[in-house]
């Protein structure tokens, strides 16, 4: 599966639009990593739990945007965006959406 920001794929044209296909997960927060997050944040620089707990959080909302693809038939989605919000205190929201299409070879002149 292609999975790209952009709008158009290098040397594919899209021959069908399936619309938009999303994946979403929500992560609440631990008090194990706040307690670490705490210490951290008392010396300065990254809180690494939370920036791996958000990495995974991101793979995650892609895993679930490309299966929905692929159920629509699709083997590429263009035009990729997240998104995050608060849902309430101590837990967010990552959002990956896009645009599911289905590519072929672009022929040899229309080729970029």
């Amino acid at each position: 599966m292609i999975v790209t920001t952009t709008s158009e794929i290098a040397g594919r044209r899209v021959v069908e639009n399936f619309g938009l296909v999303r994946g979403n997960t929500i992560r609440a927060r631990f008090i194990g990593r706040d307690l670490l997050a705490v210490l951290r944040s008392v010396a300065g620089g990254e809180v690494r739990e939370y920036t791996k707990m958000m990495a995974e959080a991101r793979e995650q909302a892609i895993d679930r945007m490309i299966e929905e693809a692929a159920a629509l038939g699709a083997d590429a989605v263009v035009g990729v965006l997240f998104q995050t919000s608060l849902v309430m205190t101590g837990a967010s929201e990552i959002l990956c959406y896009g645009t599911a299409v289905r590519t072929e070879p672009a022929p040899l002149g229309e080729r970029s």
